[in-house]
C-alpha cells in the first residue's frame, strides 16, 4: 500500500473530472448460494471475508486502499494490499461484491470502487447484521460516490492521526424538522473525547458536479433548519456539532464560501470550517482546518488557521 507521505498528486483522486463516466468492472454470470456455502464449508470464505463485507456495508462505496487501512486499524490479520486485492477478486467472482472504475478524457482512474452485491447481502443477513443495501444503490451517480470516498478518506485520516476518537459514523442522518425532511451528512460524523470534553464534527463534502452551487444552497437550507431548531439529543448530539466542509482543493474552498455568503446560507452562531481532500494525507491534521473571517477595514474575507485543542 502506498503510504500517505508518498502521495505526490496535486489533484484529488476524488475530484470531479469533465466528461467522466462510471464503468462496470465486476463479473457477469450466475452464482448460486450453494456454491458460496460450499466455499464456506471448505474454509475458502472465512472471518476476514465477513469483515470485508461488514466494512463495505458500513461505508457503502470504498476503495481497496481504504479497506486495507480500516482492516489494519481493526487489527485484522492481512499482510499486504496484494493479499487483500486477491480476496476482493474472489469476492467479486462470487458476486459478494461488485466494483466500478471512473474514466474521463484524462484516462482511466487509478482505483476501483467496491460495493455490495446481492450474495453479500444474503451472507450479512445470515449473521444477523443489518444491511439495507438494494440493487439500485449501485446506480448512484459519480458525484455521490466520490463524496462518499472523500468522506471515507477524512474519517480514516482522523482515526489514524487523532488519538482521542471515541466513535464515528460514515452515513449519519439528520432531521430538518421545520422542512420535514431527513437528510444525510455526506462526509460522516466523528466524535472526539479529550480531557472529559466531547467534540462532534460533521463533514459535508462538496464537489464540482453540474449545478453544484444550487445543490449546495438547497443542502444548506436543511442544515440551517437542523441547527436553528436544535435541542439536546437531536441527531444523538448533546450539543450542536461542529461543521466542516471537505472541498476538492483550496480554490474550491473559496468558491464554496462565496456560494454560502451570496445566498445567505450561513448557519447562525456557528463557525464554518473548511478543509480539502489532500490535506487529509498530511502527517498531522493540526493545520488542516481553516476558517474565513470578514475584515471590516479591508472589506474582504481572510483565511485563518484556528488553534483547535483536540489536535494537541
Amino acid at each position: 500500500m502506498v503510504e500517505d507521505s508518498a502521495i505526490k498528486t496535486k489533484v484529488s483522486p476524488f475530484a470531479i473530472r469533465e466528461g467522466e463516466i462510471k464503468k462496470f468492472a465486476g463479473r457477469d454470470g450466475y452464482v448460486s448460494m450453494n456454491q458460496i456455502v460450499k466455499k464456506i464449508d471448505l474454509g475458502q470464505i472465512g472471518d476476514i471475508h465477513f469483515k470485508i463485507l461488514e466494512l463495505v456495508n458500513k461505508f457503502e462505496f470504498i476503495t481497496s486502499r481504504q479497506l486495507f487501512q480500516l482492516l489494519q486499524m481493526e487489527k485484522v490479520e492481512i499482510s499486504s494490499q496484494d493479499k487483500l486485492n486477491n480476496k476482493l477478486e474472489q469476492m467479486v467472482k462470487l458476486k459478494l461484491l461488485t466494483r466500478y472504475f471512473f474514466e474521463s478524457e484524462e484516462g482511466q482512474g487509478i482505483y476501483r470502487v467496491y460495493c455490495l452485491e446481492k450474495m453479500g447481502k444474503y451472507l450479512l443477513n445470515s449473521k444477523e447484521i443489518e444491511c439495507k443495501w438494494q440493487p439500485t444503490d449501485n446506480t448512484k451517480p459519480i458525484e455521490m460516490i466520490k463524496k462518499r470516498l472523500s468522506g471515507n478518506q477524512t474519517i480514516i485520516a482522523y482515526l489514524q492521526k487523532v488519538p482521542s476518537i471515541k466513535k464515528y459514523e460514515p452515513k449519519p442522518t439528520l432531521n430538518a424538522k421545520m422542512i420535514g425532511k431527513k437528510f444525510k451528512v455526506t462526509g460522516g460524523h466523528i466524535q472526539i473525547e479529550k480531557n472529559k470534553k466531547v467534540a462532534d464534527l460533521l463533514f459535508e463534502v462538496a464537489r464540482r458536479d453540474p449545478d453544484w452551487e444550487n445543490k449546495l444552497v438547497d443542502k444548506m437550507k436543511l442544515y440551517q433548519d437542523f441547527y436553528d431548531n436544535f435541542v439536546t439529543m437531536d441527531g444523538g448530539f448533546v450539543d450542536k456539532p461542529q461543521f466542516v466542509f471537505v472541498c476538492e482543493d483550496d480554490k474550491h474552498m473559496v468558491e464554496v464560501l462565496k456560494v454560502i455568503v451570496t445566498n445567505k446560507a450561513e448557519i447562525k452562531g456557528l463557525t464554518l470550517y473548511f478543509t480539502t481532500d489532500l490535506k487529509q494525507i498530511s502527517e498531522k491534521l493540526a493545520n488542516t482546518l481553516v476558517k474565513f473571517t470578514f475584515d471590516k477595514e479591508q472589506k474582504r474575507y481572510k483565511i485563518e488557521i484556528p488553534e483547535i485543542s483536540f489536535f494537541k
